[in-house]
This record gives C-alpha cells, sequence and structure tokens, in this order.
C-alpha cells in the first residue's frame, strides 16, 4: 500500500529557468539509468524475494519507494526549469517571473529556442512536462529493467545500476550552474551511494552467494584464461589464485593450438573426474538448499501475501 506524501524527500528548488538543462535531465526521468528505471527494478525483483528473503524484500520495497520518491523530485526539478516556458510563451506578459528572470525578449527567443532545438518532442508533443522519455525522446522501455528471478543475481545487478546512476548525476552536475539544482542532483547522486553499500552488504548477508544462481562452474573450464590480442597485459585476472576459489588462473599461450590439439576443448589432457563427481555432487547439495529456501518458507494451504494485524486501526 502506498501513500503519498506532498513533501519532497529534499527541497529541490530553481533559481532560474533552464529548459536545455530540463530536457537534459529527463535522462533521470526516463532514461536507462534512471529513477524510474530504478524504481521499477527494485519494485519488481522484490516478489520473488518476499518467500525465501522476506528480509530483503523489504529492503527492495523500501528502496524502489524512495526511487519513486527520487523520480518525483526529478520531475518537480524538470518543471520548475520550465518555469514560463510552458502555454503560451510568446503571450506572456513583461511582469511574470520567466520575464523577470530572462531579462527582456532576446532572453526570452533564445530560452524559446533552446527547448526547441534541444529535444522538439519534449515542448511540442508533451507540453513541456516530465514524461517517461530520455533527454532525446525515447520512450521509457520495460528493458531497462533486469529481474532475473535469483537474488544474488539481482542484487548484483543492482550494484551495477547503482553505478550507473551515480556516473549520470556526475555528468549532469557538468551541465548547471545553477547551485540549487547542483544541491538536488548531489543529493540524489549520494543516495545512489548509500543504496549502493545496502544492496552489498545484502548480498553478502546471503551465504554462500557465488557462483551466481545454483551450479557450480565446470572444472574443466575453470581456470583457463586465453591470449587473446598482442600484448595482452598480465595481472591478477589472469595469473595467480582465482580469488576466493583456491585454485589458479591457467594462462594459454596460444589458444588456436590448444582448440585445434583438444578438438574444440571436447578432449582435454589430465583426468578430471574426481572434480567432476566433486561438482555434480555441489550442485545437489544447492540445488536441495536453494528449493528447500522457498519451499520452507511457503505457508501451507491459502496462500496470503500480507498479514493483517488485529490491532490495525481502520481509517
Amino acid at each position: 500500500m502506498f501513500h503519498h506524501v506532498k513533501s519532497l524527500q529534499f527541497n529541490a528548488r530553481v533559481s532560474r529557468p533552464d529548459p536545455r538543462f530540463a530536457n537534459l535531465l529527463l535522462e533521470q526521468f526516463g532514461g536507462e539509468n534512471g529513477e524510474l528505471a530504478a524504481a521499477m527494478q527494485y519494485f519488481t525483483q522484490a516478489f520473488g524475494a518476499k518467500v525465501p528473503h522476506p528480509d530483503k524484500y523489504d529492503m527492495l520495497m523500501d528502496i524502489a519507494t524512495e526511487e519513486f520518491s527520487h523520480l518525483e523530485i526529478v520531475g518537480a526539478t524538470i518543471q520548475m526549469l520550465l518555469k514560463g516556458v510552458n502555454g503560451e510563451l510568446k503571450d506572456a506578459a513583461e511582469q511574470t517571473d520567466f520575464m523577470v528572470a530572462m531579462n527582456g525578449k532576446a532572453e526570452k527567443e533564445s530560452v524559446i529556442h533552446a527547448a526547441l532545438t534541444a529535444n522538439p518532442q519534449f515542448p511540442i508533443i508533451t507540453g513541456g512536462g516530465p514524461t517517461p522519455r530520455n533527454s532525446q525522446g525515447v520512450p521509457w522501455c520495460a528493458s531497462y529493467i533486469n529481474s532475473n528471478g535469483d537474488l544474488t543475481v539481482d542484487l548484483r545487478s543492482n550494484l551495477a545500476s547503482e553505478s550507473r546512476a551515480k556516473l549520470v548525476y556526475e555528468h549532469l552536475m557538468k551541465f548547471t550552474d545553477d547551485p540549487y539544482v547542483k544541491e538536488t542532483l548531489s543529493f540524489l547522486m549520494t543516495r545512489e551511494v548509500t543504496h549502493y553499500k545496502m544492496f552489498e552488504a545484502a548480498l553478502d548477508s546471503i551465504q554462500p552467494n557465488f557462483p551466481p544462481a545454483v551450479l557450480a562452474a565446470d572444472p574443466r573450464y575453470l581456470q583457463n584464461v586465453y591470449n587473446l590480442s598482442e600484448g595482452t597485459v598480465r595481472g591478477p585476472w589472469n595469473e595467480g589464485e582465482i580469488k576466493g576459489m583456491g585454485k589458479e588462473f591457467i594462462y594459454v599461450e596460444n589458444p588456436l593450438q590448444q582448440v585445434q590439439e583438444t578438438e574444440g576443448q571436447t578432449k582435454l589432457p589430465g583426468n578430471f573426474s574426481k572434480e567432476l563427481k566433486a561438482s555434480e555432487k555441489l550442485n545437489k547439495e544447492m540445488s536441495e538448499v536453494k528449493s528447500a529456501e522457498v519451499k520452507n518458507a511457503e505457508p501451507e494451504g491459502v496462500a496470503q501475501w500480507s498479514t493483517y494485524s488485529e490491532n490495525t486501526t481502520k481509517a
């Protein structure tokens, strides 16, 4: 159940109209790394987490709700940046706040031109109001959402989502000199960092959480890293211990030769029977564990999503 409170989470303010930046800010309203995408991603992921991980369901719903509040902040800021631009702009009276801020007809025409050239669809089709489109007028798309039904996979997706969103806010801050707008963007950017750390802690609290999903890696192919470009740089990503796995990388200097000699890695040297048996055993164990997480948490009889307290006060 959602209850809308009309006071914004952060006191968004704008010192003067800026339709060009309003258009850029649409990226965080209806863009692939924006607040709507984040809200819908976490909201969607929460459903699959409800039974096996009710605590993570609570976290995902809380963060999704906050993302909706951030969407409202972004939308409100866009609307304020368009102050005086919407409606019958060319008939606006000289004494309007917009005209005072823009100092006369020449500036007024300049702002109209900026609004039109930044994204013609923005002032013409939508009337200047924020809609689920990005800064190029491309409609928001559900393919922006990553929800895979495995919480460890989803949480890793969320770490990437928060990282990208933070980066977009950093870039946006370069294109405005309005101190109030920068304050708002700084707040929103910082909340991305907070959410990142929340998702990181949630992932760490699920053990085991590697490898992602259920099945273990095939030991026949796990350790090989390939020299696939001239002058490949060596580092901890292709030499030494594979972090946390008790195995070491095997650097294949000549991948083409290896593929030919092993007939496409179907006839590998060495005997992996012991490792394969251990992997099969682990797969069965993890399958049972993951399945039991859900089955044991599901109530018998009639399914009911919410538990209503007897002391609930009716409105």
